[in-house]
């Protein structure tokens, strides 16, 4: 019996990635891959060969690139990348291209992989964050939400998939503990004492795996994953015992992230007051209980930090 084949986006980023590892390690799974990727020679692109992938060549910007590598695969895994380009309209554009190439290929099955429009919850005119770029609250945020509508309104069954923070991201400089002038280590998070939805990035693509296995059951629905909801005290504690010495929680105030020099500074300094101001509704759209009955491997913070939390770096 033929497997169904599951075209991934981004398969060599971190949740196609993910995806095409967890069908692949899966040796009693109905589904074969197609691993698309801008670069078939990369070093990445010939690991997932390797391991078994079809790798593709697409590009997001080219619809017939799309079509080709949709044509004759059950379903796709739709995903892209903002701070390649910091270009929300440019990003609409890859998704109504996605959208399209899924329509034509007739696909049964498409998971998009997506965020919030933040100006659903903060118009424009809302004071409380300053407007970015004319016309955004969040820039990578609402250029995702406002594409769902082209997954929404083609007419193929889509799952619009709302993903969590990385916890992967700290194990990059910009959001790591950093040692204070007294030498003790600082974790700085602007949220408060609010919870902040987070999980381990390769559970995004297992959660995406876990969504194709139920296949109808979550046709024509919006769902939300994490692996935890963590406030910044608990998500230092966690980093203390695995570290070994202690760290502290220094909830960083809105303008100071915003005004810190690096791109995109600004667009994630609303992006966190988003999800400190509107708690209960992010929290709640990223069930806890779902996540696991998609992804029963699924990570706690407590589960990450014991795989990776050594990587972590300490400056």
């Amino acid at each position: 019996m033929s497997k169904k084949t599951i075209a991934v986006v981004g398969a060599t980023g971190m949740q196609g990635g993910g995806l095409v590892r967890a069908i692949l390690n899966d040796s009693h799974n109905e589904f074969a891959v197609r691993a698309l990727t801008r670069n078939v020679k990369s070093d990445k692109a010939a690991s997932l060969a390797k391991l078994g992938a079809e790798v593709v060549e697409a590009d997001l910007d080219n619809l017939d690139s799309l079509k080709n590598a949709f044509r004759g695969t059950y379903g796709a895994f739709c995903v892209t990348n903002f701070w390649e380009h910091h270009s929300v309209e440019k990003e609409m554009q890859q998704a109504k291209n996605m959208a399209g190439a899924a329509k034509e290929g007739g696909l049964s099955h498409v998971v998009w992989s997506t965020l919030e429009d933040t100006r659903n919850w903060i118009p424009l005119s809302d004071e409380r964050m300053p407007t970015l770029q004319g016309k955004y609250k969040v820039p990578h945020f609402d250029g995702k939400g406002a594409s769902d509508k082209y997954f929404v309104e083609s007419g193929f069954p889509s799952t619009i998939l709302l993903t969590a923070f990385y916890w992967d991201n700290l194990l990059q400089p910009g959001l790591a503990p950093k040692r204070g002038e007294d030498g003790n280590l600082v974790f700085g998070l602007p949220m408060g004492d609010r919870k902040l939805p987070g999980i381990a990035a390769e559970d995004i693509g297992k959660c995406a795996y876990g969504i194709f296995k139920k296949g109808k059951e979550l046709a024509g629905k919006k769902v939300g994953i994490s692996g935890g909801h963590l406030t910044g005290s608990q998500m230092a504690e966690g980093m203390s015992t695995v570290l070994g010495e202690p760290v502290k929680y220094f909830p960083v105030p809105f303008d100071m992230f915003r005004s810190f020099d690096f791109p995109g500074a600004d667009d994630m300094g609303n992006m966190f007051q988003f999800k400190h101001d509107f708690e209960e509704y992010y929290c709640g759209a990223r069930n806890l209980d779902f996540s696991r009955s998609v992804n029963p491997d699924l990570l706690t913070f407590d589960n990450w930090l014991a795989k990776y939390g050594k990587m972590i770096p300490r400056t």
